[in-house]
């Protein structure tokens, strides 16, 4: 099974956006993949990162869309931050930019994701 990893709290700094980890998420050995997907049934974006061979799925849930919204218009870096360290995610803009776009209007996505993404991304 795929380790999955929760956002608790969205922390906005300067030029950054900075996504804290649960707290037993370790960031040892873990690369950013540049890669996302969606998962409509728990209304979230997944970033994928590597660690150890396997997939961890981050889940970007609704909660902190908005801050996501701000911080892709000021054109922001992206990071999570574990009590270990934190780590840039590459290629974050960009994949969620594609995802949003291609969401708007889709219903492949399912009404409920394509309303949520419509309602904070405009």
């Amino acid at each position: 099974m795929k380790q999955k990893w929760k956002i608790t709290e969205s922390i906005v700094r300067e030029n950054e956006l900075v996504f804290q980890l649960q707290e037993n998420a370790n960031l040892e050995n873990t690369m950013a993949s540049g890669q996302m997907l969606v998962d409509s049934d728990s209304l979230a974006f997944i970033y994928l990162l590597e660690k150890e061979n396997e997939y961890v799925y981050l889940e970007i849930p609704e909660m902190v869309w908005k801050d996501c919204k701000v911080a892709l218009e000021a054109n922001n870096a992206f990071f999570i931050k574990a009590l270990n360290g934190e780590l840039l995610l590459e290629n974050f803009k960009e994949e969620l930019e594609y995802l949003i776009e291609n969401i708007r209007g889709n219903g492949n996505y399912g009404e409920e994701m394509e309303k949520a993404v419509s309602s904070v991304f405009q």
